[in-house]
């Protein structure tokens, strides 16, 4: 008898991180990523309320994998994904999901939208739609929430003169109306998604491999000395970002994406000889690289 398996997103429903789920899922049953990942059909997905929430359920084995959006192509990393990941958890990152983002605009079935007074969203979604709201709604108060889902959710909620940025999705589950579509500011808007677990996914033969390294101490030189042990290999770099450390004003991590698999020669030999280079290297996962 099969066991069920519970997969963690940023709830609650209607959010564009269940949407790349339920996307994820229907490739992954369709064998996109080969043997490197075993699926059943019982599937139970669990709503929590934040990313960092999502991520600490899968470290207390609350459930077995989790899904967060990672970076946009619009307003870069998602900050609070990176940071759990690199300070706060020991998951991996299992694989990865590239989603279009639309987003809409919105209201109750009778409003009015030039008598609306507040917006509310997730942050990134606000941004994201930072033209359209300035140039339509230069007075309206912005109002953050922890989703686009919750956004929708709290509009139902309220009796003021409310409209939100959510999903299409959002909007049908808690009745209410789509009063504008598409209001991104860039229509090319993608976000990528990463599942996360406690395994390594297996080769698949395309893959990409996350690490964050940690340096002994800031000095000329020190981003050269990483970055020339891959340019040495002929390993392709994906991404390259720095972030705070969280210790001293200046004092940073390097997060690197890259292409291949840990367990390939030559990205092993790398992270070898990287950690006479720097204090730590951490592998935040070796998993399929999302093919649209």
């Amino acid at each position: 008898m099969e066991k069920i398996k519970k997969i963690a997103y940023l709830g609650p429903e209607g959010t564009f991180t269940e949407e790349a789920l339920i996307s994820f899922i229907e490739s992954a049953k369709k064998s996109k990523y080969g043997n490197s990942r075993t699926w059943i059909d019982d599937i139970l997905k669990v709503p929590m309320q934040t990313i960092s929430d999502v991520i600490k359920s899968v470290d207390k084995g609350e459930v077995q994998e989790g899904i967060v959006p990672m970076e946009n192509s619009i307003e870069g990393s998602v900050n609070i994904t990176q940071d759990v990941l690199t300070f706060e958890s020991e998951s991996k990152i299992t694989g990865e999901i590239i989603m279009p983002i639309n987003h809409y605009l919105i209201a109750k079935k009778d409003s009015e939208l030039d008598k609306i007074k507040k917006i509310i969203s997730h942050p990134h979604a606000t941004a994201q739609c930072r033209i359209f709201l300035s140039r339509n709604f230069p007075e309206a108060e912005i109002i953050a929430a922890n989703s686009t889902a919750e956004a929708v959710r709290k509009l139902k909620e309220s009796d003021e003169s409310y409209a939100a940025i959510g999903t299409k999705t959002a909007a049908e589950l808690y009745g209410l109306e789509v009063f504008l579509s598409d209001i991104e500011d860039n229509k090319g808007n993608k976000t990528r998604f990463v599942m996360v677990s406690n395994f390594i996914a297996g080769k698949s033969g395309n893959d990409k491999t996350s690490i964050v390294c940690f340096l002994k101490k800031d000095k000329p030189g020190s981003l050269y000395n990483i970055l020339k042990e891959f340019a040495e290999r002929n390993i392709n770099l994906t991404r390259l970002e720095s972030r705070p450390a969280k210790k001293d004003l200046g004092d940073y991590v390097f997060m690197i994406d890259m292409e291949g698999h840990i367990h390939d020669k030559n990205i092993y030999e790398a992270m070898e000889s990287l950690r006479n280079n720097v204090y730590l290297v951490k592998l935040l996962g070796s998993y399929p690289a999302w093919k649209e």
